[in-house]
């Protein structure tokens, strides 16, 4: 090991270890620099189809437009008919790419992620990489139309409904390409506070806590993104999850502004929160050496920080949480 490498492994252990430093722009600057990452602007995505939830602000928007500027058709989705439009004019006037294709769809509806599925297969006829990246904290409970939490129902059955549907696509495209699909889910690393749970997935009104809540599902995402690895061979698709630091998005404003305002000049820009997921995305090497990974800064990282959430993790839970997903999204995947 060069002494450039062990340097750069020594400063990664010790941002890690106190954790802030690791999630604010010091972290994503040092290593950047030890490391020697590559110009974040990925180059010779042509034809490549890249779907991406959540893509009309924050990181989802970043991402999107560095995919569009790298030459990849970017499938945008967002909630909202006017802003998902307006995103992909504005990016295709930024890019010069117009190989964009705005869809309207609630991740958190099981018939609109149906919907979007079907319109990604009828539309494109592939789809080399699937993002996942939609996705809120909200203060208040809510349901979707089946009585589902609000939020467990857009970031967890909704992108596992999504894989599912969008599975033997993936899988065609891979054969079609001679390079492995990709699924990649943006977590959280708030998620390091939750334990896994099934029968307390779902908050009721009365415990309801939107940053606990959202935790929550985060820890399902990046377990199931572990899950999907262990049945999917990984050189037909490959699966990871990453969580993108501290970023200074509208999301983050909204829902945590004290946090915001204290943490201020720390925070990453959104680009530098979409850098991994931009690297996962495009690059041919190391993304695809591996699956089920859990990613900070373009390195691996552990999914469990605390032993009470690791004790937490346990077979018998992980396959109650792939069984429900199965049931309430109604849609078992074909491994």
């Amino acid at each position: 090991m060069s002494i450039t490498r062990r340097l750069a492994d020594t400063v990664d252990a010790a941002l890690e270890l106190p954790i802030a430093p690791s999630f604010t722009r010091i972290g994503h600057d040092l290593r950047s620099r030890l490391d020697g990452w590559d110009d974040a602007q990925p180059r010779g995505l042509e034809g490549r189809v890249i779907l991406v939830t959540g893509a009309t602000s924050g990181i989802g928007l970043a991402a999107a437009e560095l995919l569009a500027g790298g030459g990849a058709t970017v499938v945008l989705t967002g909630r909202d008919r006017g802003r998902v439009d307006d995103t992909a004019h504005q990016l295709a006037e930024r890019t010069g790419n117009d190989a964009l294709d705005p869809v309207v769809a609630d991740m958190g509806e099981r018939e609109a992620v149906a919907e979007l599925a079907d319109h990604v297969v009828d539309s494109h006829g592939r789809v080399d990489v699937v993002i996942h990246n939609a996705g809120a904290l909200s203060a208040e409970r809510s349901e979707n139309s089946d009585g589902t939490e609000a939020t467990i129902a857009a970031q967890v059955l909704g992108p596992f409904q999504l894989t599912a549907t969008l599975l033997p696509t993936l899988r065609a495209t891979a054969g079609s390409t001679g390079r492995p699909s990709r699924v990649l889910t943006m977590a959280s690393g708030g998620m390091y506070a939750a334990p896994l749970s099934v029968s307390g997935l779902q908050m009721d009104q009365e415990a309801y806590d939107g940053t606990q809540q959202y935790a929550l599902a985060k820890r399902a995402q990046v377990t199931l993104n572990e899950m999907w690895a262990e049945r999917v061979d990984a050189a037909v698709v490959v699966f990871h999850s990453l969580h993108p630091g501290w970023a200074d998005t509208p999301g983050v404003r909204s829902s945590l502004p004290t946090f915001a305002r204290v943490v201020g000049p720390l925070l990453r820009s959104a680009e530098q929160g979409a850098d991994t997921l931009t690297w996962l995305t495009a690059d041919d090497g190391e993304p695809l050496q591996t699956s089920g990974e859990f990613w900070l800064d373009r390195r691996r990282r552990p999914i469990h920080r605390l032993p009470r959430t690791r004790r937490s993790d346990t077979p018998a839970r992980r396959e109650a949480l792939w069984n429900w997903c199965v049931r309430t999204c109604g849609v078992a995947p074909a491994l």
